[in-house]
């Protein structure tokens, strides 16, 4: 399953680099955590994740809590680089403006466009874990 971003501006979706030369707006977390939950997107992580759940309790529980406290702890670190990036651009774009020729050169927009895949894939990733821990596995949380 292929992640598909709601979100488009000049044809490209705010994954790519080119959606932030050519002025799309930053995307604010919750629409990034709604757009993944929509695409149905499971993350890169999907095929450990769905492995962890096979397992036997009490290790499918705990390994799928470790599975879930690492992701929160990657989606609060590319949270922050995330804010100091849009930060970055919002700067950029009000010193230089939005190019009339556009050349993506500048590493702003990468680091947009690859911090957004970042968290794509955290919301995607805890999205399934607690969609799993919530079966009737771990109902009561033993």
């Amino acid at each position: 399953m292929t992640y598909s971003n709601p979100h488009t501006h000049g044809g490209y979706s705010a994954g790519h680099p080119w959606y932030y030369l050519l002025g799309g707006a930053v995307l604010s977390p919750k629409q990034i955590r709604e757009a993944t939950r929509q695409s149905d997107y499971k993350g890169y992580a999907r095929e450990d994740i769905y492995a962890a759940d096979k397992k036997a309790e009490p290790k499918r529980s705990a390994t799928l809590r470790a599975f879930r406290e690492k992701f929160e702890a990657d989606l609060k670190q590319d949270l922050r680089f995330y804010r100091r990036m849009a930060l970055t651009l919002h700067r950029y774009r009000k010193q230089r403006g939005i190019a009339e020729t556009p050349v993506c050169s500048d590493d702003i927009h990468m680091a947009m466009s690859l911090k957004h895949n970042h968290l794509v894939n955290d919301f995607a990733h805890l999205i399934l874990i607690d969609t799993l821990l919530n079966q009737q596995g771990d109902l009561f949380g033993i």
